[in-house]
C-alpha cells in the first residue's frame, strides 16, 4: 500500500482485529449515515440513502409483478388497537413509544408510534372486506418504525429504522402461505443476486416467530465475525389478526369466514448486513447490482494536454452511461491518487483511469474494487469490457461471501461439540432437534446461541442431541446480531 493509500485509511481499524470499530469507522468514513441529536436515531446520507432506493426500486418491481399495490396507514396506533391481539402486544410492549399529550392536552387514549402496523391495517380490512371477490389483498407501505431499543448500532439496530410493510388478506390457509413464501423467495434473490449475501432459507422455530405469528420464514446470513443476522422475514400470521379484528368475507358457498393474513419485511439492517459482508480494510465494498455509482473515471491529467484528456474522459462517461452508472471525477482540487482511495472506500465497484498516454493509445487503465491490480482495456469495445467487469466483480463478491459462509457450518451430535463449536467458529451449527422447547433452552443457556433457521427442505436424521429422542428437525444455531 502505498504512503497515500495507508494516510487516507489509517482512521479506518483492521477488520479482523477490532470489527465493531472497523464497521462503525466505515459507516462514518463512506458518509452513510451518522449519529443524529435523537437518541438511539441516526441520520441516513445520501450516498447510505442511494442504497436503500436501490432496493426499493428493485423490490417495487417485483411486489407490482406479483399483484402488490403501495399505500399508507398512520403512524399513530392507538392503545385499545395495539392490544386487541394479546400475543402481539406483549411481544412489542417494552418496545413501544407512546404519545400522551397532543400538545398541552392529555389524550384521552394513549397512542403507540407504530412498532409494525398490523393493528392499524386491520380494521382497514374489516371495513373493506365484506366478500370473497374482495381478496386477496395484497398491499404494502414504505415507511418508518420506531421500537424503542436499548442499545443500538448504525443501520443494525436503531430506534427508527425504514422498512416496507407487506399485509396481505386471503381466502384459504393455502393461499396466505404460498404468498408468504412467493415474498420469501423474492427477498432471497435480493440478497443473493443482487446484494450478494448467501442465505439460509427456512422457517423460525415457535420461540423465534414474530409475536402472533403462526408461522415464520427467514433468511439468515453469516457476518464476518461468525454472527448470525436475520435479513428478512415473512410471517404466516393465520387468522389471529383476523379474529382480533373481525375481519370476515362471506365465502362463494354463502358463510361467512375469517380471512387468513401474512406479513413481511426487510429493513434498513440490509445496508448494515451489505457493509459487514463486504467490505474490507479499505472500505466499502459494493457489488455492482446495487452500487449507486459502479464505474468511475479518472482522468491523470498533464502539464500540456489536461483538456485533451478531459475531454477523452467526459466523452468515455457519456458513452458508457447507457451501460452504467458513471461518475466522472474531474475534481482538480484532489489528486489522482487521492480519488483512488476515496472511491475504493466508497466501494465503487470498477474504476477506469486515463491520462495522456492512454488518449493516444486509444485505451484506459480499469482496476476493479475486489482486486486483481492494473488492466489496460482497449477504448474499442469498452462497453462489453465494463459489462464483464462488473458481472465479474459481482460474483466473486458472492464467491467470496459464500466460501466463508460455508467454512464455517459445521455439524454437532453432542451438546459439548455444540459448545465448542460456538466458541472456537462462532458460525452455523447444525443440530437435530425433538422440537421440544426445554432443550433448545439447554442449549440456549450452555453456549449464548439462538436457534436460527429450520431449513425449507428439512429432512431430520439422528436424535436429538439434548434429550436423545428422534429429530423432529434440523436447527441451525449462532450467536447473533
Amino acid at each position: 500500500m502505498s504512503t497515500e493509500a495507508q494516510a487516507f485509511v489509517k482512521e479506518i481499524p483492521s477488520k479482523a482485529e477490532h470489527f465493531s470499530d472497523w464497521y462503525t469507522a466505515v459507516v462514518l468514513k463512506a458518509e452513510l449515515a451518522d449519529y443524529s441529536p435523537v437518541r438511539g436515531c441516526m441520520v441516513i446520507r445520501p450516498y447510505g440513502y442511494a442504497l436503500w432506493e436501490g432496493m426499493q426500486r428493485w423490490l417495487d418491481e417485483r411486489f407490482k409483478a406479483t399483484g402488490h399495490s403501495n399505500a399508507y396507514f398512520p403512524l399513530f396506533v392507538p392503545e385499545s388497537l395495539l392490544k386487541k391481539e394479546a400475543e402481539h402486544v406483549e411481544g412489542f410492549a417494552p418496545e413501544v413509544a407512546w404519545v400522551t399529550h397532543g400538545g398541552a392536552e392529555e389524550l384521552a387514549e394513549r397512542l403507540a408510534v407504530r412498532p409494525t402496523s398490523e393493528a392499524i391495517i386491520m380494521p382497514m380490512y374489516a371495513k373493506w372486506i365484506q366478500s370473497y371477490r374482495d381478496l386477496p389483498v395484497l398491499q404494502l407501505q414504505w415507511n418508518s418504525v420506531v421500537r424503542w431499543e436499548k442499545s443500538t448500532r448504525l443501520f443494525l439496530r436503531t430506534t427508527e429504522f425504514l422498512w416496507h410493510e407487506g399485509h396481505t388478506a386471503h381466502a384459504t390457509f393455502e393461499d396466505a402461505d404460498r404468498e408468504c413464501l412467493t415474498i420469501l423467495e423474492i427477498y432471497r434473490q435480493l440478497l443473493e443476486e443482487v446484494l450478494a449475501i448467501p442465505v439460509l432459507v427456512g422457517r423460525k422455530p415457535p420461540s423465534e416467530r414474530f409475536a402472533g405469528a403462526d408461522n415464520t420464514y427467514t433468511l439468515e446470513a453469516l457476518m464476518p465475525d461468525s454472527q448470525a443476522i436475520q435479513a428478512g422475514t415473512s410471517h404466516f400470521l393465520g387468522q389471529r389478526f383476523a379474529k382480533a379484528f373481525g375481519v370476515k368475507f362471506l365465502d362463494r358457498d354463502n358463510t361467512e369466514k375469517f380471512v387468513w393474513t401474512t406479513s413481511w419485511a426487510v429493513t434498513t439492517r440490509l445496508i448494515g448486513t451489505l457493509i459487514m459482508t463486504h467490505g474490507d480494510d479499505r472500505g466499502l465494498g459494493l457489488p455492482p447490482r446495487i452500487a449507486p455509482i459502479q464505474v468511475v473515471i479518472v482522468p491523470i491529467l498533464g502539464k500540456k494536454e489536461a483538456e485533451k484528456v478531459l475531454d477523452a474522459a467526459r466523452a468515455l462517461a457519456l458513452r458508457l452511461g447507457t451501460v452504467a452508472r458513471v461518475r466522472l471525477d474531474d475534481r482538480d482540487e484532489y489528486t489522482p491518487g487521492w480519488k483512488f482511495n476515496d472511491w475504493e472506500m466508497r466501494g465503487v465497484p470498477v474504476r477506469l483511469e486515463i491520462g495522456p498516454r492512454d488518449v493516444v493509445a486509444n485505451q484506459v487503465v480499469m482496476v476493479k474494487r475486489t482486486g486483481g491490480g492494473k488492466t489496460t482495456v482497449a477504448l474499442d469495445g469498452i462497453e462489453q469490457a465494463v459489462r464483464d467487469a462488473l458481472d465479474d466483480v459481482q460474483q466473486t463478491y458472492h464467491a467470496r461471501a459464500k466460501t466463508f459462509r460455508d467454512s464455517h457450518m459445521v455439524e454437532a451430535d453432542t451438546l459439548e461439540e455444540v459448545e465448542k463449536a460456538i466458541r472456537d467458529r462462532r458460525g452455523f451449527v447444525k443440530t437435530g432437534w425433538c422440537g421440544d422447547q426445554s432443550c433448545e433452552d439447554v442449549i440456549r443457556e450452555r453456549t449464548g446461541a439462538s436457534p436460527r433457521v429450520i431449513p425449507l427442505d428439512d429432512a431430520p436424521e439422528g436424535d436429538c442431541l439434548v434429550c436423545g429422542k428422534p429429530s423432529t428437525a434440523t436447527m441451525y444455531y449462532a450467536r447473533a446480531y
